[in-house]
């Protein structure tokens, strides 16, 4: 893009408003010289290094790195990220190539009854983790998500209860689980970036590819029974939309090295929350 310096007001064409742009000006007709002279006007030479300044910025703006989804709010950035860890049958979006279990496409899955509790006790116990730190915590960043409506432990307890109703006996947390509420409580305590990363996928995971796995399974187990674990209270859309707002709010607060160390932890959200996901097979 071009720029145009400031020009003096002393200068000619400032006093003759009829001339808005540089202008060839010809002498009175000549039939033997009819060559143009040129007007030749000089510009101030203080105004040289704004120039200067202008093309430096605009160069350095040209250089800055931007990341996929930034300019619409940190939430889509790590909305980018963790859909490139799909697989390529979970999402457009995905890369991953399909290895474990879990990462087939759902209608091809053989859950148990047995084993879907496993994963209903073990989620459980993950959400109860995040909602007692979320509720206990005096922190700051994690007041922003008390009682966003998004809670999951209560309605598990529902269906649990439920379950148990119905005859089935309720297993205690496997190593799947256990492992996972303690590396969120490890987390919590000194690593807040990351346990944010740890939040979002865990929450928004479940509003979206955990509602059609819950409503898949329901088919083939439970005889099409939605369970509480996929109720909201609420619009689900705008209290998603919600918590978008409180995560953007808070990430304005982060260097760009303590959110790309946020980014980078998705890798590792996924992981834990597909070994959890795997029990429904087992």
């Amino acid at each position: 893009m071009a720029y145009l310096a400031p020009i003096s007001s002393s200068l000619s064409i400032f006093k003759n408003p009829q001339l808005s742009r540089f202008q060839f000006s010809y002498s009175p007709p000549n039939p033997f010289f009819l060559r143009p002279r040129i007007q030749i006007l000089s510009m101030p030479m203080s105004k040289t290094p704004s120039l200067v300044v202008v093309a430096a910025t605009t160069a350095a703006e040209k250089q800055k790195k931007r990341y996929p989804g930034e300019s619409k709010g940190f939430v889509e950035e790590m909305r980018f990220v963790a859909m490139r860890l799909h697989t390529k049958d979970q999402a457009k979006e995905g890369e991953k190539e399909t290895k474990s279990i879990e990462e087939r496409p759902v209608a091809k899955w053989e859950p148990t009854v047995e084993g879907y509790l496993r994963f209903l006790v073990d989620s459980k116990l993950v959400y109860d983790t995040l909602e007692q730190i979320i509720q206990d915590s005096d922190f700051p960043t994690y007041a922003e998500f008390k009682n966003t409506g998004l809670e999951r432990a209560e309605k598990l307890a529902t269906d649990l209860e439920w379950f148990k109703e119905q005859g089935y006996g309720i297993p205690e947390p496997t190593a799947p689980g256990k492992t996972y509420s303690q590396y969120l409580r490890e987390l919590a305590e000194k690593d807040p970036q990351a346990f944010i990363c740890h939040f979002y996928n865990i929450y928004f995971a479940h509003s979206a590819g955990g509602r059609m796995i819950g409503r898949k399974v329901a088919e083939r187990i439970l005889d099409n029974r939605e369970l509480e674990f996929y109720k909201w209270d609420g619009e689900l859309s705008q209290l998603l939309q919600n918590v978008r707002e409180k995560l953007n709010k808070v990430a304005e607060e982060w260097t760009r090295e303590e959110k790309n160390h946020c980014l980078e932890e998705t890798e590792k959200s996924f992981k834990y929350s597909g070994e959890i996901l795997r029990l429904i097979l087992s």
